[in-house]
Protein backbone atom coordinates (compact mmCIF):
# COMPACT_ATOMS: atom_id res chain seq x y z
CA UNK A 1 0.00 0.00 0.00
CA UNK A 2 1.31 3.46 -0.84
CA UNK A 3 1.45 6.12 1.82
CA UNK A 4 -1.07 8.94 1.48
CA UNK A 5 -0.15 11.56 4.06
CA UNK A 6 -3.38 13.57 3.92
CA UNK A 7 -5.51 10.46 4.35
CA UNK A 8 -3.60 9.54 7.53
CA UNK A 9 -3.96 13.08 8.86
CA UNK A 10 -7.73 13.04 8.36
CA UNK A 11 -8.39 9.51 9.67
CA UNK A 12 -10.53 9.24 12.76
CA UNK A 13 -8.94 7.74 15.87
CA UNK A 14 -10.43 4.27 15.33
CA UNK A 15 -9.12 3.93 11.77
CA UNK A 16 -5.68 5.27 12.65
CA UNK A 17 -5.54 3.00 15.72
CA UNK A 18 -6.27 0.01 13.49
CA UNK A 19 -3.06 0.74 11.56
CA UNK A 20 -0.97 1.23 14.70
CA UNK A 21 0.54 -0.95 17.38
CA UNK A 22 -0.75 0.35 20.66
CA UNK A 23 0.71 -0.51 24.03
CA UNK A 24 0.10 0.68 27.56
CA UNK A 25 2.51 0.88 30.47
CA UNK A 26 3.01 2.56 33.79
CA UNK A 27 4.01 6.18 33.32
CA UNK A 28 6.91 7.81 35.09
CA UNK A 29 7.20 11.12 36.84
CA UNK A 30 5.05 12.86 39.44
CA UNK A 31 1.66 11.41 40.28
CA UNK A 32 2.20 9.23 43.31
CA UNK A 33 0.22 6.08 43.91
CA UNK A 34 -2.10 6.49 40.93
CA UNK A 35 0.84 6.75 38.52
CA UNK A 36 2.60 3.76 40.09
CA UNK A 37 -0.41 1.42 40.03
CA UNK A 38 -2.08 1.97 36.67
CA UNK A 39 -0.95 1.54 33.09
CA UNK A 40 -2.03 4.95 31.85
CA UNK A 41 0.90 5.65 29.49
CA UNK A 42 -0.23 5.08 25.91
CA UNK A 43 2.29 4.45 23.13
CA UNK A 44 1.20 4.31 19.48
CA UNK A 45 3.54 3.09 16.77
CA UNK A 46 2.94 3.32 13.04
CA UNK A 47 5.23 0.59 11.67
CA UNK A 48 4.64 1.60 8.06
CA UNK A 49 6.40 4.94 8.67
CA UNK A 50 8.58 3.97 11.65
CA UNK A 51 6.97 6.70 13.75
CA UNK A 52 5.91 6.49 17.38
CA UNK A 53 4.31 8.83 19.89
CA UNK A 54 3.31 8.44 23.52
CA UNK A 55 1.42 10.35 26.15
CA UNK A 56 0.82 10.01 29.89
CA UNK A 57 -0.41 13.48 30.82
CA UNK A 58 -3.89 12.35 31.89
CA UNK A 59 -5.06 9.77 34.41
CA UNK A 60 -7.23 8.17 31.74
CA UNK A 61 -5.73 5.58 29.41
CA UNK A 62 -8.36 6.52 26.81
CA UNK A 63 -7.42 10.23 26.90
CA UNK A 64 -3.72 9.40 26.70
CA UNK A 65 -4.30 7.20 23.63
CA UNK A 66 -6.22 10.05 22.00
CA UNK A 67 -3.40 12.50 22.80
CA UNK A 68 -0.75 10.08 21.52
CA UNK A 69 -2.66 9.71 18.23
CA UNK A 70 -2.78 13.51 17.93
CA UNK A 71 0.99 13.65 18.47
CA UNK A 72 1.46 10.94 15.85
CA UNK A 73 -0.54 12.96 13.31
CA UNK A 74 1.67 15.99 14.01
CA UNK A 75 4.79 13.85 13.49
CA UNK A 76 3.43 12.85 10.09
CA UNK A 77 2.61 16.50 9.30
CA UNK A 78 6.12 17.63 10.25
CA UNK A 79 8.05 14.88 8.50
CA UNK A 80 6.29 14.28 5.17
CA UNK A 81 6.13 16.88 2.42
CA UNK A 82 4.03 17.09 -0.73
CA UNK A 83 4.43 19.51 -3.62
CA UNK A 84 2.02 22.38 -2.99
CA UNK A 85 1.90 25.84 -4.51
CA UNK A 86 -1.65 26.83 -3.58
CA UNK A 87 -2.95 28.07 -0.26
CA UNK A 88 -4.86 25.74 2.07
CA UNK A 89 -8.64 25.87 1.64
CA UNK A 90 -8.87 27.99 4.75
CA UNK A 91 -6.17 30.00 6.44
CA UNK A 92 -7.68 29.87 9.92
CA UNK A 93 -7.55 26.66 11.90
CA UNK A 94 -7.70 26.16 15.65
CA UNK A 95 -4.89 24.20 17.28
CA UNK A 96 -7.56 21.90 18.72
CA UNK A 97 -9.39 21.29 15.43
CA UNK A 98 -9.38 17.72 14.16
CA UNK A 99 -7.90 18.84 10.83
CA UNK A 100 -5.13 21.00 12.37
CA UNK A 101 -2.36 18.47 11.48
CA UNK A 102 -3.45 18.67 7.81
CA UNK A 103 -3.48 22.48 7.97
CA UNK A 104 0.04 22.47 9.48
CA UNK A 105 1.27 20.00 6.84
CA UNK A 106 -0.13 22.11 3.99
CA UNK A 107 1.41 25.27 5.43
CA UNK A 108 4.77 23.49 5.72
CA UNK A 109 4.40 22.24 2.13
CA UNK A 110 4.06 25.85 0.95
CA UNK A 111 6.98 26.99 3.10
CA UNK A 112 9.09 24.09 1.81
CA UNK A 113 8.29 25.01 -1.80
CA UNK A 114 9.48 28.57 -0.98
CA UNK A 115 12.67 27.36 0.76
CA UNK A 116 11.17 28.46 4.09
CA UNK A 117 10.95 32.08 2.98
CA UNK A 118 7.88 33.26 4.90
CA UNK A 119 7.44 36.30 2.61
CA UNK A 120 7.11 34.15 -0.51
CA UNK A 121 4.77 31.78 1.35
CA UNK A 122 2.62 34.75 2.38
CA UNK A 123 2.30 35.76 -1.28
CA UNK A 124 1.03 32.28 -2.15
CA UNK A 125 -1.42 32.31 0.78
CA UNK A 126 -2.62 35.82 0.06
CA UNK A 127 -1.79 37.18 3.50
CA UNK A 128 0.95 39.23 5.13
CA UNK A 129 4.33 37.78 6.16
CA UNK A 130 3.43 38.70 9.77
CA UNK A 131 0.22 36.64 9.51
CA UNK A 132 2.23 33.60 8.33
CA UNK A 133 4.64 33.95 11.25
CA UNK A 134 1.73 34.25 13.69
CA UNK A 135 0.11 31.08 12.26
CA UNK A 136 3.36 29.18 12.72
CA UNK A 137 4.28 30.76 16.05
CA UNK A 138 1.10 29.87 17.93
CA UNK A 139 2.19 26.20 17.87
CA UNK A 140 5.56 25.87 19.69
CA UNK A 141 6.36 22.56 18.00
CA UNK A 142 5.66 24.00 14.53
CA UNK A 143 7.70 27.13 15.29
CA UNK A 144 10.67 25.04 16.48
CA UNK A 145 10.49 22.91 13.32
CA UNK A 146 10.26 26.01 11.10
CA UNK A 147 13.27 27.60 12.80
CA UNK A 148 15.30 24.37 12.53
CA UNK A 149 14.63 24.23 8.78
CA UNK A 150 15.71 27.88 8.42
CA UNK A 151 18.83 27.12 10.47
CA UNK A 152 19.67 24.17 8.20
CA UNK A 153 19.39 26.48 5.18
CA UNK A 154 21.55 29.08 6.97
CA UNK A 155 18.73 31.61 6.93
CA UNK A 156 18.50 34.13 9.77
CA UNK A 157 16.38 33.21 12.78
CA UNK A 158 13.08 35.04 13.01
CA UNK A 159 11.40 36.60 16.01
CA UNK A 160 7.70 36.09 16.57
CA UNK A 161 5.65 39.24 15.99
CA UNK A 162 4.57 40.77 19.27
CA UNK A 163 7.29 39.03 21.33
Amino acid sequence: MTFERDAYLLMNDEDLSARCRISFAKGSGPGGQKRNKTSSLAKVELPELSLAASDCTERSQFCNRKNALKKLRMLIALNYRKQRTIAPERLECSLNAADYPLFAAQLLDILDSCSFNHRAAADICGCSPTAILKKIGRDPELWKFFQSKRDAMELPRLILPGK
